[in-house]
């Protein structure tokens, strides 16, 4: 029996690979003549660099950062063959890196997460993969433009600070200073949102509250984002301002097409595509995939659907392994996901769950192996009885 892991991370408690070493446990447990094939997955967030580093056996590099809230930190990104590098905006400016109590949007800033994109570009790369979840900014990439060389200036011609909150000033947007290898660079962005820049549905009001905002700070941010966009439309000739995608990462996605040219893709396929992971369907009998947690929002990008719909087009049963299960997951069995197990197997807390993953998400993976010899067992015995 050949059976491919490919499950995305449980944030805040487990890697990618660390969620396919626990399920390998568990299967191993009872089945022992049995051929695992290990994929690492992510759809753009956090472990993408991971999943595509470790699973294409590419390397490393660390360089020193701003940090969302302008401290330095280390961060690190990953290069693949054909020296293409490939950078989580979530190492430089991510929510995790900022205590709750200092999470603050009007101040946070991308900065570092475009002195990525210039490391990557000084070691050699032509090509980017940039994965933009788990933003702790709502900037617009007005950082990120920075770090790269652009100046952002108010009407007094001095330089705009960090910060959704510093938008409002802008008033000219210089190129002068950027790095030519910037238009020579091909940089594409790996994103599972499609939200706008702007509005009820953009990059403020819907994802502004988990970074930390007030409604009064939403309302002002989103105002501040309508306003940096017609500065880049009156400066590049760019209408950012209701492109799908543009609202991703707090309005990352905006800056990134209007100052890197950047193609926006479902984070997901992209993964896939590079790990090769239709050449591991072709003859595989059975496939386990999963997330932290799952429900009807899933649909809309997520790994384990992404994992999902290529198993169908190869006739593949589909499993998933999750730490819970949420509102509207029946939408998902019609994206090829046959069944789904949550890790859960007594009343805890979230911190338990967290803390415990790893060996629930192995017992899970062993009650599923037993639950299939079951059907396996009760066909030998009709065959034996038919037999007798």
């Amino acid at each position: 029996m050949k059976i491919v892991i490919a499950s995305d991370s449980y944030k805040g408690s487990c890697t990618t690979l660390e969620v396919a070493n626990a399920i390998e446990k568990g299967i191993k447990k009872i089945l022992k003549d049995v051929d695992i094939i290990k994929i690492l997955v992510a759809d753009g967030g956090e472990g993408t660099v991971d999943a595509l580093v470790i699973g294409t056996d590419g390397i490393y590099d660390e360089v020193e950062v701003v940090g969302p809230l302008g401290e330095k930190i280390m961060a690190k990104y990953g290069i693949l063959d054909d020296n293409i590098g490939v950078i989580e905006m979530a190492a430089a400016s991510g929510l995790t890196l900022v205590q709750e109590s200092k999470r603050n949007p009007m101040i946070t800033t991308t900065y570092g997460t475009g002195q990525l994109i210039k490391a990557a570009i000084d070691r050699g790369c032509k090509k980017i993969l940039v994965g933009i979840g788990g933003s702790a900014t709502n900037d617009g990439g007005a950082g990120m433009a920075q770090a790269l060389g652009f100046s952002l200036k108010d009407k007094d011609g001095k330089e705009i600070g960090y910060g959704g909150g510093e938008l409002s000033k802008l008033f000219t947007i210089d190129s002068s200073g950027v790095d030519p290898k910037l238009r020579e660079t091909e940089i594409i962005v790996i994103s599972d949102v499609s939200n706008p820049l702007c509005g009820p549905n953009g990059a403020s009001y819907v994802y502004g509250p988990q970074k930390g905002a007030s409604l009064e700070a939403i309302k002002q941010l989103d105002f501040n984002l309508k306003h940096y966009a017609s500065i880049i439309k009156k400066s590049f000739g760019k209408d950012i301002i209701d492109f799908p995608g543009a609202g991703a990462a707090g309005g990352l996605g905006a800056g990134l097409i209007t100052f890197c040219n950047a193609e926006l893709c479902s984070g997901i396929e992209k993964v896939l595509d590079i790990t090769n992971i239709d050449m591991y369907l072709e003859d595989a009998d059975f496939v386990i995939t999963g997330e932290g947690q799952i429900d009807g929002q899933s649909i809309y990008g997520k790994a384990p659907i992404g994992v999902a719909k290529r198993a169908m087009k190869h006739n593949v049963p589909v499993l998933a392994i999750v730490g819970s299960i949420g509102e509207g997951v029946a939408e998902v069995y019609s994206h090829g996901v046959d069944a789904i197990m949550d890790i859960i197997n007594k009343p805890m807390t979230l911190n338990e769950a967290i803390q415990d993953a790893s060996t629930l998400i192995e017992q899970t993976a062993e009650n599923a192996m037993r639950t299939l010899l079951l059907g396996s067992h009760r066909i030998k015995r009709r065959e034996t009885i038919c037999k007798l």
